[in-house]
């Protein structure tokens, strides 16, 4: 029998706070065993808890996120934490993973995106939210962010490339196949095959490495 994940949430706004609850205790597989809503809350909470994972808004009083995640981190290296964040908050995002969170996702992302982010990070990877812009990518391929990738940019065929450019540059699997003359099954069926390579989710994990491994220039994209 698969153990629940358990999980501590952080936000200092009681409405977002009781709404992210609601919906994380209707999940078979997951346990929220606390709440707090400042970050010197969270840290005493996850000592006494002692939960698998932490979501915690970066914005709060006494203590912020990106404070909290350090001392939280100093107390339980293995803890795993995803960042609540606004559209607006990409360089807080940055400070975040260089912190020690493993991911973070933007506080209108929806049920099944949530569930991603906790079983992605759950299992020791990283989580990128869907929405990150391309300015986002390029702060945290610069920044002090390492995800230890053991991966190259040498596991991708030619035709992998010119895909993965495409991707990088927002184009649909239908657009990809008139530019290339595949069908969009066929492009489809590349994407898949670049997201278990690079080992990432979606589109923003896709640009993230793109740019760290120089498949891709920041110039381009921007």
């Amino acid at each position: 029998m698969k153990k629940n994940i358990s999980l501590v949430i952080a936000d200092d706004h009681e409405i977002f706070r009781d709404g992210l609850a609601l919906l994380l205790n209707r999940q078979e597989n997951m346990s929220l065993v606390g709440q707090a809503s400042n970050g010197r809350e969270l840290v005493q909470l996850v000592a006494d808890k002692k939960p698998d994972i932490v979501l915690t808004d970066i914005k709060m009083p006494y203590l912020d996120g990106i404070a909290a995640c350090r001392l939280m981190l100093q107390q339980d290296p293995g803890l795993r934490i995803i960042a609540l964040s606004m559209f607006e908050e990409e360089d807080l995002i940055v400070e975040m993973l260089e912190a020690g969170a493993k991911g973070y996702l933007l506080k209108n992302a929806d049920k099944k995106e949530i569930q991603e982010a906790i079983l992605t990070v759950n299992e020791g990877n990283i989580f990128y939210c869907k929405h990150t812009s391309n300015r986002l990518a390029s702060l945290i391929v610069k920044s002090k962010f390492d995800p230890q990738k053991k991966k190259s940019g040498e596991l991708f065929t030619e035709r992998e490339r010119q895909i993965i450019q495409l991707i990088c540059l927002q184009h649909t699997a239908q657009e990809i196949g008139e530019h290339l003359f595949l069908s969009k099954r066929t492009v489809e069926g590349y994407r898949t095959r670049i997201l278990e390579k690079m080992d990432v989710k979606n589109t923003a994990g896709v640009v993230v490495f793109a740019l760290k491994h120089n498949l891709i220039r920041e110039e381009d994209i921007l």
